[in-house]
């Protein structure tokens, strides 16, 4: 079982932690608009971020990072997700002049969350995870960031990108 911490303090992560190989799991998100959105109507390159609360510094720092990235990404799709609800994700973006990146929201029972190990029981938010998923639904990256106060290894990811594209 994987352990990621919180300013040093271990957390238990719920549901079986997607792994490279293992295919997307269906979950269904909602859009800021309020709109479902099912990883099943995905398709593509894709990107997912899990994110604890994009209202924090580490989580606005690592979407802002990957969205000025995102021009560079030809052909890839990119998602964050939390359980911050589907408004706040609406301000944040909007405030954030966030154009690339799509955030969707977890609210509602963090169906994504359990259906990929990265619900933190203790806290109900997700933990910081980055899931790169192919066209054939098959995920070819997973990073499930130790200490969820850190960013994920960005160079990593850009490189595994620049290897599907």
């Amino acid at each position: 079982m994987l352990t990621v911490t919180f300013a040093g303090d271990p957390l238990t992560l719920k549901g079986e932690q997607l792994k490279v190989g293992d295919k997307l799991p269906v979950a269904t998100l909602a859009q800021p608009s309020l709109a479902p959105c099912s990883t099943a109507d995905t398709s593509g390159l894709r990107v997912f971020l899990t994110v604890p609360s994009i209202d924090t510094p580490v989580c606005d720092l690592e979407v802002k990072t990957f969205e000025k990235k995102a021009g560079e990404l030809s052909g890839v799709t990119l998602y964050s997700i939390s359980v911050d609800l589907p408004f706040a994700w609406a301000r944040w973006t909007g405030d954030a002049g966030i154009q690339v990146i799509q955030g969707l929201s977890d609210y509602k029972g963090a169906e994504f969350g359990h259906a990929t190990g990265t619900f933190i029981e203790e806290l109900a938010l997700l933990t910081r995870a980055v899931f790169i998923v192919d066209a054939d639904d098959t995920v070819v990256y997973a990073e499930f960031v130790p200490e969820i106060t850190n960013t994920p290894d960005f160079e990593a990811i850009y490189a595994k990108l620049a290897e599907l594209a």
